[in-house]
């Protein structure tokens, strides 16, 4: 049936025109698509995964390049390459283990030239302690032993302001998944204190301007914290009510952090467009 102008379409209601003629179909030719950024990830082990960060940044539209050195991926030599954001895991090992572990010179020569570079960089646990050695600062095992299972964050005042973890700041009331032996003693001097832990040990940093380091684990789940559990054999009653506690968290945690991996990825689409990628 053919409808001339001015004449009411058939079968559709007369107000559903009316939002048609006042919104019209976006010309898709003339739209600029919102843009993914690469992100590349520094695996350091098998057990350390991206977890639950892998989901919602490729919810949020991420491209994701795993690099696994300890299985014979090369680092790339003198900065990020065609990255628009970097993410450094957690791991057992320490982070000046170069005997055991000989890329991480090379990892920490890598967040080196992102905090130059201005790149969007988060080191989780172990990769927050690589961004503190590799921009002058020191890490040592923290002297009271252990720290496990979901702990606040404390956040400063002034971190409601932060340009990645503000949100989380402002919500309060949030807590993290801790599973570590190592702490950050000595902040570089670059280093901006955004959160501690009790006690006071350095929670989250900003080195530079868009360089995080977390010292818990926000993309771990009770699955993989219990893989970390069973591999070094710990399984006293200490252990088993931290790993009940995550497992009772996890819908907070994820409510808590998955905002944080969106603003992760929004930050590097903001600089792939800066940088006209």
């Amino acid at each position: 049936m053919t409808v001339r102008p001015g004449e009411p379409e058939p079968g559709v209601p007369d107000d559903r025109l009316r939002l048609r003629a006042a919104h019209p179909a976006p010309d898709w030719a003339t739209v600029t698509p919102h843009p993914r950024p690469h992100l590349m990830v520094i695996q350091h082990e098998d057990g350390c995964p991206l977890g639950l960060f892998d989901g919602w940044l490729r919810a949020a539209g991420a491209r994701i390049t795993v690099v696994r050195p300890y299985a014979g991926d090369p680092l790339p030599a003198g900065g990020s390459g065609s990255a628009d954001g970097l993410i450094v895991l957690g791991g057992s090992m320490s982070a000046t283990d170069d005997d055991r572990c000989p890329w991480l010179p090379a990892t920490r020569e890598l967040l080196r030239a992102a905090v130059g570079e201005g790149l969007p960089t988060l080191g989780i646990c172990l990769g927050h302690q690589l961004l503190t050695v590799a921009c002058g600062g020191r890490v040592e095992p923290n002297p009271a032993g252990k720290q496990m299972g979901v702990v606040p964050v404390g956040y400063t005042a002034s971190a409601g302001a932060e340009h990645l973890f503000g949100a989380s700041a402002r919500q309060g009331g949030v807590g993290a998944v801790h599973w570590n032996d190592d702490i950050a003693v000595t902040l570089p001097a670059a280093a901006t204190l955004v959160a501690t832990a009790p006690g006071g040990v350095p929670q989250v940093i900003r080195v530079g301007e868009a360089a995080w380091g977390v010292q818990f684990h926000p993309e771990a789940d009770e699955r993989i914290v219990t893989d970390w559990a069973r591999s070094e054999g710990l399984v006293t009653t200490v252990e088993q009510a931290a790993l009940a506690g995550i497992a009772a968290a996890a819908a907070d945690l994820a409510a808590a952090w998955r905002p944080v991996a969106i603003r992760f990825a929004d930050i590097a689409a903001d600089r792939r467009t800066a940088t006209g990628r």
